[in-house]
């Protein structure tokens, strides 16, 4: 992988982002200069997908492009914040390379019937194609909250989160059956529900 400048030093980030703040476009310049190391840091780990590093490196930079833009540098230093966007980058353009592969795979001839029809694979699944489709990005929706979920909420939090939406191996269950099993009332369970949910929401969308 190629050679990227030093990372800046604190003082030398502040200045720049006071010249970028104040319309500088050679200070943004220099903060993605600088910071294109922390992008080969994060594509590092994902060398061993499908993507080209190259593509992968693109896509970070425009990660790193976004952070720049949003970060507000009165709170510390960019890198961790950067490091986020530039990952939210990589894992939306893993997403949707893996959306695209299953909507294909919806088509793909599986047999013959009696009459020597082709059937596809979305002729044997229940619902209509926009309700195929609908689940496919459901369950990836789930699986990035199983994720992160744990790292986000109050273990009661998790715990009732698990219970009404069926993550991480768990039945999906009504708040009253919640609140029953956990010997609290139902609007308790929502409650803590929409708080929850709040926090995943702040947490997980994409803030970049």
């Amino acid at each position: 992988m190629q050679t990227f400048p030093q990372p800046l030093t604190a003082e030398e980030e502040q200045n720049y982002f006071a010249a970028y703040r104040a319309g500088s476009a050679e200070a943004k310049d220099k903060l993605i200069e600088h910071n294109l190391r922390l992008v080969a840091h994060v594509v590092k780990k994902y060398q061993n997908s499908d993507e080209e590093t190259e593509d992968l490196l693109s896509i970070g930079t425009i990660g790193l492009m976004k952070a720049i833009t949003t970060f507000d540098a009165n709170k510390g230093r960019l890198a961790t914040y950067a490091a986020r966007c530039i990952e939210n980058e990589l894992l939306m353009l893993f997403r949707s390379r893996k959306k695209i592969s299953r909507e294909v795979s919806l088509y793909e001839p599986i047999g013959k019937d009696k009459e020597g029809n082709v059937i596809e694979l979305i002729d044997v699944m229940e619902g209509s194609e926009d309700d195929v489709l609908e689940q496919i990005e459901k369950k990836q929706v789930f699986e990035v909250l199983e994720q992160n979920i744990g790292h986000i909420l109050e273990p009661r939090e998790k715990q009732i989160l698990e219970m009404r939406y069926g993550l991480n191996g768990q039945e999906e269950m009504t708040q009253r059956e919640i609140g029953k099993q956990l010997g609290i009332s139902r609007s308790y369970v929502s409650r803590i529900e929409k708080k929850a949910l709040q926090k995943l929401k702040n947490k997980l969308n994409h803030i970049c």
